[in-house]
Order: structure tokens, then sequence, then C-alpha cells
């Protein structure tokens, strides 16, 4: 359990670094087959999240940023780069390797249209399935169902507590390590980002009981798309959905946004609500020493067989059955 005031006690140093574009940490390299993760690899390095914007040009050609590369740091890492092209996986780039980890399609939602001019991107069929989506919780529940948005920093301790109940059910948690960090230095700087109105938190609930969570941090007026999770008790339900859909109306409410970014990677969720997809691709430039060498190699052949085998356990209409076993049980 964590109080206000001790989670406030750095949020003046904290904002201080979120102010300068590069940010000096640890870097984790997550060796995984599909949604099995077998161990992490932690470097550090100087990392540029590029935001959606800045609206940055795309580029034709990986280069070295001329920030000066710290003596305690192994490189850079950029995500979010905007590219033109697809580039190779792995290159020399001066004195560093340049490793291309993931290039996706980088969707986001134009937030500067009004809720009703968004609901016209979605055909018919999908506004009806939506509804039908909202109607069945909402019967499941008894009608006990209801939603509520977190803002301040005491609101956030509330809604981290909540999110924690239902993030510690999920496939993300258990397999990816990827559910919302229980970590103090989250909580601080979550608190440190709802001192200045710049986080919001969504609960989904089933009478008093917390089913789904979504947590935004906010950067020049962009609604980051940071963590969702949901109950897989309730996975028919569509309990991920419904509160997107419900924060989605009042994010449009507030008409203070600019964009909803989806982040990085690619999903039928972050297509189905997008309005908008920019080629992206996220870089890293490391010393070019033997240990880095090892390191983005194996991760690339790690990447490349775990892929592989996705492949091949879809040609045989296996691969969505096994997800579901591992993420759900069955």
């Amino acid at each position: 359990m964590y109080s206000l005031k001790s989670v406030l006690i750095e949020v003046n140093t904290i904002k201080e670094e979120t102010r300068n574009f590069w940010e000096y940490r640890q870097v984790t390299f997550k060796f995984q087959l599909s949604d099995i993760s077998l161990f992490k690899v932690n470097l550090a390095l100087q990392i540029r999240d590029i935001s959606l914007t800045e609206h940055l040009a795309a580029v034709e050609d990986l280069i070295p940023p001329s920030e000066t590369c710290r003596s305690d740091s192994q490189g850079y890492a950029i995500r979010s780069l905007p590219v033109k092209k697809l580039f190779p996986t792995i290159t020399k780039k001066n004195n560093f390797y340049c490793y291309v980890q993931k290039q996706y399609q980088h969707c986001y939602i134009d937030m500067q249209l009004s809720f009703d001019e968004y609901k016209q991107k979605f055909s018919s069929k999908s506004r009806s399935t939506m509804n039908r989506k909202l109607n069945k919780f909402e019967e499941y529940c008894e009608k006990k169902n209801s939603w509520r948005v977190y803002k301040s920093a005491e609101e956030m301790l509330v809604f981290h507590r909540l999110a924690r109940q239902v993030s510690e059910k999920t496939y993300q948690e258990k397999l990816l390590d990827a559910g919302i960090p229980d970590s103090p230095r989250f909580v601080k700087e979550m608190t440190a980002l709802a001192a200045d109105q710049q986080v919001r938190g969504y609960i989904l609930f089933n009478d008093t009981v917390p089913v789904s969570y979504l947590y935004c941090p906010i950067v020049d007026d962009a609604l980051i798309y940071a963590y969702l999770g949901y109950d897989p008790d309730y996975l028919k339900l569509s309990v991920g959905t419904v509160l997107q859909w419900l924060a989605l109306q009042d994010m449009f409410a507030e008409t203070r946004f600019k964009i909803f970014d989806f982040t990085e990677g690619q999903s039928e969720h972050k297509r189905f609500f997008s309005t908008h997809e920019l080629s992206c691709a996220n870089v890293l430039f490391l010393r070019a020493n033997i240990k880095n060498w090892i390191l983005i190699y194996s991760h690339f052949c790690m990447d490349s067989l775990s892929k592989g085998l996705g492949d091949f356990l879809n040609r045989f209409g296996l691969k969505t059955k096994i997800k579901k076993i591992l993420r759900f049980g069955f």
C-alpha cells in the first residue's frame, strides 16, 4: 500500500527527467517464444520516444544520433521513428550496430474530431456489434455495471489498487510480465503525472468488482495507450473492448486531446478503433563490440524462431488455439 505523501517525494525529480528528449535507463531485451518468456537481458541505453504530435518527417536512412553517447551507455534506442521504407534488421553504421528491432503500422485516433464524427468511421454493422457488446455486458451484470475515470493523485492511487487486482489475473502479467507495474517507481511516476493532470485511468466494474482497466499517461496532449487488461473470466463479454469504447467517449468529451496513441505493435483491437496508421520502426544503435553483437544477433534469432514457429502452427490452424490455451487455459 502506498500513501500519497510517500509517492510525491520524488515528483520534482521525475518532472525534471521527463523534460529531456533523451532518457538514460535500462532497456530490457526479452527472449520469448510466442507468449512464453524464457529470460531477459538488460542494457543501459539513451532512449528517445518520438511522439506523434511532433509530426516528424519519415526517414529514408538510419543514421546514429548526434547526441553524445555517455560513457556508461551502450548506445541509443529510438522508438516510433517514422520511416519511408523497410530496412534490413542488422547493419553497421559508423561505430554502431544498427538493429531494427521492429517495423510496424503505428495506429492512432484523431481526437480533434467530435465523438459523433469519430463514430462515422465505423460501418453500420460495426456500430451495431458494439452496441450489442455494451448491452450484453449490461444484461450480464443485471444493470449493476458501471465505469469510472480517475484523474487526481488520490484517485490514481485507488485506480492502481483496483487495476492491480485485475492485472494479477491476466496473461500479460503471468506470461509476458507486461501487466500494469506494482513497483514504487511506477507509482511515483503515475502520481507525479496525476499532480500535473497528465494521466487518466479507467476501470470497468461488474457491480463493485473491477473487470477491466485502461491506463493512459498524457504527453503533449496525446493520450498514450500504456496498459489495458481484463479479467479472463470475462473474456466472452469483451470487457476490454467495452471499456475502450466508454473511455473514448469520455476522452472526446474533454476536448483537450489531439491524439490517442496506440503505441507500437499491431492488433485487431488497435486497427478497429484507430482512424490513421503511420509506418514506424524501433531502432537501436549499439556500440560496435562483440558483447553487443552477440546480444542483438541472438535476440534476432530468437524472434525469427518464434515467428517461424507461429507461421508453422498457423499453417495447420493451430496457432490461435495454442495461444488461447497458453493465455486462458482453454
